[in-house]
């Protein structure tokens, strides 16, 4: 019988791309940068398995799987000024979230978000995509978030406003192995 470590250890070899669909490998593939699909990678023996490290000028998000291993994704993160940094946890999950603009983003951008004032019910079209990981620091709503997106050719850039974006499929396997109380590190 395979041990648990035995498991992870083979898991850890596979490249994270292999595990997704073939059809989402291919479509998603033709959107996004190579370097920015998710790969198995070493990490510093000091992060915790579990925790999430997020390298902005990068546009990589680390989720530790092991001590020294990491699976990998590209994302797309804030642009100058709007981005997040520090320590922070997963307050709570959603799939398919529904969405609404902060006053401050309607405020800077009335002509693009005014729109969405009263908010987006979650779905394909909505900008969360499909799953979010809401981040919390002292109990508090942050309101930045994890989160899929409707716009692959976001990822590898910094254009958001302060979010964290991933591709769908990354993010619907982030948010299955990722619990509410992981601690995220934005560098």
């Amino acid at each position: 019988m395979q041990t648990r470590r035995q498991f992870a250890a083979m898991m850890a070899a596979i490249p994270a791309a292999a595990l997704l669909p073939a059809a989402a490998r291919a479509a998603e593939g033709q959107q996004v940068a190579p370097e920015f699909m998710p790969r198995s990678v070493r990490v510093s023996g000091d992060i915790a398995p579990g925790q999430i490290v997020v390298a902005p000028q990068q546009h990589y998000l680390y989720h530790v799987t092991q001590p020294g291993q990491a699976t990998r994704y590209g994302v797309g993160v804030g642009r100058a000024g709007l981005a997040f940094h520090g320590d922070a946890v997963v307050g709570r999950k959603a799939e398919w979230p529904s969405w609404r603009p902060t006053d401050e983003m309607i405020e800077r951008e009335p002509q693009q978000y005014a729109q969405f004032a009263d908010g987006v019910p979650g779905g394909p079209d909505n900008p969360l995509g499909a799953r979010a990981l809401y981040l919390y620091q002292d109990g508090v709503d942050t309101y930045f978030r994890i989160h899929g997106t409707t716009d692959p050719g976001s990822i590898g850039r910094s254009v958001s406003n302060g979010c964290i974006r991933m591709l769908n499929d990354h993010v619907k396997a982030l948010y299955e192995q990722v619990a509410v109380g992981t601690r995220v590190t934005v560098l």
